[in-house]
């Protein structure tokens, strides 16, 4: 297969966004090293928890994936942080197996792809092009690590 440069850049930053050597710093799965359950779901003020976040940002890249896989985008913001309690220690290690299978299939996908496609339409074209689909998810999910960097940071000094 002939090498993509932006689709291969793509899937390589939100590896490294989940996985590490991300440019930003810190990844998804060094700042959740050490979370429990416990720990996740612990509020602090009015912020989201870290479970929360988590599912969030999740919820988005599941819903690229339905769409790349052939399925319709149902994805609503309204349900974005709409998730079952988290209760135990297998239930938080269960929805981390599932995020890091997530990105990394959704890292295949783009990698599948040509650059060329990245200029045509994310579903019927109202969102934009697929591009702008893409980095902004990628933007999104920075925006929200950020977010969980600085309340993990919060309930392990509780």
């Amino acid at each position: 297969m002939e090498q993509q440069f932006l689709t291969g850049q793509l899937a390589r930053h939100l590896r490294e966004m989940h996985f590490g050597n991300n440019f930003t710093g810190p990844c998804m799965k060094s700042l959740l090293e050490g979370i429990d359950s416990k720990l996740a779901n612990t509020k602090v003020h009015d912020l989201n928890t870290i479970a929360d976040l988590v599912f969030h940002i999740h919820f988005y890249i599941r819903a690229v994936i339905k769409v790349f896989n052939g399925g319709p985008l149902d994805a609503s913001d309204k349900y974005s942080y709409d998730r079952d309690p988290i209760t135990t220690e297998a239930e938080w290690q269960n929805m981390l197996d599932e995020v890091w299978q997530n990105a990394e299939r959704l890292a295949v996908q783009i990698e599948g792809m040509k650059d060329v496609e990245l200029y045509e339409p994310f579903i019927d074209g109202k969102y934009g092009s697929l591009f702008r689909n893409l980095h902004g998810l990628l933007e999104h999910s920075h925006y929200h690590l950020g977010q969980i960097a600085l309340v993990g940071k919060m309930v392990r000094s509780a």
